[in-house]
C-alpha cells in the first residue's frame, strides 16, 4: 500500500510501526523484520520509509526514485506493509526525528508510533541528529539481530552512558505496553536471523553472480531492467 505523504491523515488505529532504510536494495530481510516486528508487537501496519538523503551513509549506489519504486513492489499484495515517500521527496537530509514529527502532524499525537531498530543501530542512537526527542515522539522496538544476544540480557552493560540514562524506566519486556501510550518506551523482540545485506547483494549483481531467493523476484527484475549496481 503507497503512502502519499500529502495525502489526508489516516484514522486513528493500532500502534503503527515505522522502519526506515536506504534500502539499496530492499531485500527478504527488511521485509521478514517488518513481518516479525508486525506480528511479535501486534503492530496494525508498518510503514517501509526509504531514505531520500541518508545522513548516516555515503550516497547511496542508486537514486531515490529508484529505491523507492523497489520498496513499492516489495510491499505489494501486503496489505499490512505501507510505503512512504516523504523522505525521498523532502529537500532536507532524512533525519529520523524530523520524519516523525511530520508522522505524528499526520496522524496525531495519539495513534502509537514504534520505530523498529536493529540492535547495532539502537546502540548508536547518540550519534542521530537530536536522538533524545526520539522519546518522546515514538516507542522504540529493537530487534534482536544476528551476532546478537537477547537485548534484555544486555542492558546496561553494553550501552553507552548516554543512551542508558535515556532509557531508564523505559523498557518494557511486553509489547501490550506499546498501546497505553503514543510514544516512550522501549520494547526488544527476536527475529529469525537472516545474514543479508544490501551490500553483499551489490557484490554479487556486480560480478554477475545470481541474487535470486534473497530478495523478492520483482525487485530483482527491476534491478535487472534498470540496471542496477553493475
Amino acid at each position: 500500500m503507497a503512502v502519499d505523504s500529502e495525502a489526508a491523515a489516516a484514522p486513528p488505529g493500532g500502534p503503527l510501526g515505522v522502519l526506515g532504510g536506504t534500502f539499496d536494495p530492499i531485500h527478504l530481510g527488511h521485509l521478514r523484520l517488518a513481518e516479525e516486528a508486525r506480528e511479535a508487537l501486534a503492530l496494525a501496519a508498518v510503514r517501509l520509509i526509504p531514505a531520500g538523503q541518508p545522513p548516516h551513509r555515503g550516497t547511496p549506489h542508486s537514486t531515490a526514485e529508484d529505491r523507492l519504486a523497489m520498496a513499492q513492489l516489495a510491499a505489494a499484495g501486503n496489505p499490512a506493509l505501507e510505503v512512504d515517500d516523504g523522505e525521498v521527496r523532502a529537500d532536507e537530509k532524512s533525519y529520523t526525528v524530523l520524519t516523525l514529527q511530520r508522522l505524528r502532524a499526520e496522524l496525531g499525537a495519539q495513534r502509537p508510533l514504534v520505530l523498529i531498530l536493529g540492535a547495532d543501530a539502537f546502540a548508536g542512537l547518540p550519534g542521530w541528529h537530536r536522538w533524545e526527542a526520539l522519546f518522546e515522539l515514538a516507542h522504540i522496538a529493537v530487534a534482536n539481530r544476528p551476532g546478537y544476544a537477547p537485548h534484555g540480557r544486555r542492558w546496561p552493560a553494553t550501552l553507552s552512558p548516554a543512551l542508558d540514562a535515556a532509557c531508564r524506566g523505559r523498557h518494557s519486556a511486553d509489547p501490550a505496553d506499546l498501546r497505553t501510550a503514543p510514544a516512550g518506551r522501549i520494547v526488544p523482540f527476536d527475529m529469525t536471523p537472516l545474514a543479508i545485506s544490501a551490500s553483499l547483494i551489490r557484490d554479487l549483481v556486480k560480478n554477475g553472480h545470481s541474487v535470486r531467493y534473497l530478495l523478492p523476484d520483482p525487485v530483482l527484475d527491476y534491478i535487472a531492467a534498470h540496471r542496477l549496481y553493475r
